[in-house]
């Protein structure tokens, strides 16, 4: 048996994404801060940390909600995620830089770079990572390198952007920062980089658990209680019709409130490997032929290469392993190879007013055929909640909601999501019922009203109690495809007495290709149609309705 407990050196752990409190108040360096909501911006947080060290740079990789504002590092590094609403790590960080008492000159010491992750599908593309390099300009700060824009819908996802951004930033870093008085214990890609952790016999530690919690790696590891709490799973009911291709569940959650002391470590064996990934096992393999493969991978000229490779067939990090067969990654190093497994977030969709001890969830089950390979992909998460049996015991973990709905009941609301988007507008109409509140417009978005309808029973009955006017854009039940933006045109009347007049609110949830964005075009363009305004002004308006809280996607 062999436990973590120990990293192999003060500048490695730095990589961790934790930090102690002395390491906080140590202002050398390069300071890397990500606010992450799936993993990706901690994973290019700690490449570029990697990069730093390969430069003799001293840094720090930190995730934004453990680190004090009074601490910045003279060089700054700042990486988000998100389309419009920062990420609930750089929430923190973010409220306190928007204090109206700070100083002009809070920042005039420091030279920052920003780059954003996000998806150019929503209107406001990476939105926190423009709010955050404006907001730092006015505190006094200035850009190493102009902001970077990562877009997850371009060919080669985030690496269109990121690759040419670090090409600029690298440079620039090594010519302001000195580099460190003491040589790193780390060297360029053309020697292994220092594992984050070593194994040594669990005999000089009590459990594995308390080795990780003596590193700070539960960051990492998600060891750890806050916010997990005790379920039991009392419904898990496929609501798509049996024949249909796509599987989606109800499922209920039964709450007792007792709080749990542990959150399973699990790597993520299954995922589909990001290019990290292949920069670490090219060190491990010992085949010609494969390092030659993997160090192609890794460069620039072989992204093309890598993408047919990984990300078009969805190919595993188990079924990479299985074609470079001799890799052999040491267990020193499995924390740095694999990503860990990260919650899954789903959206609830019941009000606790209306299902006070139950937590109920819309999950479509991922599972797809991949035509370049034979076994079926599959989602790690669903895949394991699809087999569960009602009284199976859970662990699940409790977050607020970004969207709020009016505190004026009269206040109409129109809502528009696709598939399992509706999951939260469920818990809203749900909401709005039970506090008497009955102007609410639902616009769903399926293939099939016969098929994929979901929770078709509920819209109806609400329906004729007069507290809900639910609007089916079924694509595929007729010749010519109908989605919600094409109802939302066919009502546009309606949409603009209820926003333009009535002040109404509006929430999309769900991205569908580009349904957000159209959806804001049929509705700015509904405003031009029935009030006569121009262009810019529809425009505005719309602009107006986000700034006033009343537009949410």
């Amino acid at each position: 048996m062999q436990g973590i407990v120990e990293t192999s050196d003060t500048t490695a752990s730095n990589l961790n994404g934790t930090t102690t409190h002395e390491e906080l108040e140590d202002d050398r360096g390069i300071l890397i801060l990500y606010g992450s909501e799936t993993g990706t911006a901690q994973d290019v947080a700690e490449r570029i940390g990697r990069e730093c060290l390969g430069l003799q740079l001293h840094c720090r990789v930190i995730s934004m909600d453990i680190y004090p504002l009074v601490s910045l590092s003279p060089h700054s590094l700042y990486h988000t995620t998100g389309n419009g609403t920062e990420p609930r790590s750089m929430s923190s960080l973010w409220q306190t830089l928007l204090r109206s008492d700070l100083p002009a000159d809070l920042l005039d010491e420091i030279q920052f770079a920003v780059f954003g992750l996000g998806d150019s599908g929503y209107e406001r593309f990476n939105w926190a990572a423009k709010k955050l390099q404006r907001r730092l300009l006015v505190l006094g700060g200035s850009e190493l390198v102009k902001r970077g824009d990562g877009d997850e819908q371009d060919y080669y996802g985030i690496e269109s952007a990121l690759d040419p951004w670090l090409s600029k930033l690298l440079p620039t870093l090594k010519g302001v920062v000195p580099s460190s008085s003491k040589p790193l214990p780390t060297q360029p890609y053309s020697t292994t980089p220092l594992s984050r952790v070593r194994l040594i016999p669990d005999t000089e530690v009590d459990t594995l658990t308390e080795g990780v919690k003596s590193m700070g790696l539960d960051t990492i590891l998600e060891v750890g209680t806050s916010g997990h709490i005790s379920v039991t799973l009392s419904q898990n009911e496929r609501i798509t019709r049996n024949d249909w291709f796509q599987d989606v569940r109800h499922i209920e959650l039964e709450t007792d409130h007792d709080m749990q002391s542990l959150l399973e470590n699990n790597l993520h064996v299954a995922a589909v490997p990001r290019r990290s990934f292949f920069t670490w096992i090219q060190h491990f393999a010992s085949d010609e032929r494969e390092i030659e493969k993997l160090v192609e991978f890794c460069s620039k000229e072989g992204q093309e290469d890598l993408h047919a490779y990984t990300t078009r067939p969805r190919r595993t990090i188990l079924e990479v392993l299985s074609d470079f067969k001799s890799v052999m990654i040491p267990l020193d190093y499995i924390v740095d190879v694999f990503p860990p497994i990260r919650p899954r977030s789903f959206s609830i969709a019941s009000s606790v007013k209306a299902h006070p001890r139950q937590i109920q969830l819309c999950v479509a089950i991922v599972r797809y055929k991949s035509l370049l390979l034979k076994a079926p992909r599959k989602g790690l998460c669903t895949a394991w909640l699809s087999k569960l049996k009602p009284g199976t015991r859970l662990r699940i973990g409790l977050e607020k909601g970004m969207m709020r709905l009016p505190e004026d009941r009269s206040k109409p609301v129109i809502m528009i999501g696709p598939g399992t988007g509706v999951a939260p507008l469920r818990a809203m109409v749900e909401e709005r019922v039970r506090d008497g509140a009955n102007d609410n417009t639902l616009y769903f978005g399926c293939r099939s009203a016969a098929a994929d309808c979901h929770y078709h029973e509920d819209w109806k009955a609400l329906e004729e109690k007069g507290a809900l006017r639910c609007r089916i854009a079924a694509s595929r039940d007729q010749d010519r495809k109908i989605y919600v933006q094409n109802l939302l045109e066919d009502d546009s009347a309606i949409i603009s007495d209820l926003l333009a007049r009535k002040g109404g609110f509006v929430y999309i949830c769900g991205s569908s290709n580009q349904m957000p964005k159209a959806v804001r075009r049929t509705i700015t363009e509904s405003f031009a149609n029935q009030d006569g305004w121009d262009e810019e002004r529809s425009t505005k308006y719309v602009q107006l309705m986000e700034d006033e809280g009343r537009w949410s996607e």
